[in-house]
């Protein structure tokens, strides 16, 4: 199984990134790839066309499976929702993907940026849904762990010191 973070040039920088901690965990398993919407990354465009990727995105009701059955590459946009609205627009090679939709056991836990999607996961916890229904219990919790290391107590916000 592997994971492509098709990441979007602002989230190298940016320290509330979770795809870091993917690619720390996972090792080999997982890969990130700078997205650039001239120069698709090639590699990745020939991996789609072999088959068997999927691109993990919401969707519309009727594509809201969450089977996850015959994907052996995982591709997730890494930025914010609106950074991957972009991506996912304007890169032709991602709509030829079969595209799957998650359906987490609870809420997203990421606390670290404003104007969070309701019912949207982070980077991590998306991996951490794909490795648990894929019976990688192991991986799933080390990387539940790292990202619970990670994320600032509950209600606390760019700057806002906790209890106040």
């Amino acid at each position: 199984m592997k994971f492509t973070l098709l990441t979007h040039f602002k989230e190298f920088e940016k320290r509330s990134n979770t795809g870091r901690l993917v690619l720390d965990v996972l090792g080999d398993a997982a890969e990130q790839v700078r997205w650039d919407r001239l120069n698709p990354p090639a590699g990745l465009v020939e991996e789609i066309e072999a088959g068997g990727a999927a691109l993990v995105y919401p969707g519309a009701a009727s594509e809201n499976d969450g089977d996850l059955t015959g994907i052996s590459h995982f591709v997730i946009i890494d930025g914010t929702w609106h950074e991957a609205r972009k991506i996912h627009q304007r890169s032709p090679y991602l709509l030829k993907l079969r595209r799957v939709c998650l359906k987490p056991a609870a809420t997203s836990l990421y606390n670290l940026r404003k104007n969070q999607k309701e019912a949207c996961l982070c980077t991590a916890e998306c991996v951490i849904e794909i490795l648990r229904n894929k019976g990688r219990i192991e991986e799933a919790e080390r990387l539940e762990d790292r990202f619970l290391a990670f994320i600032r107590p509950a209600g606390a916000m760019r700057g806002e010191a906790p209890g106040h």
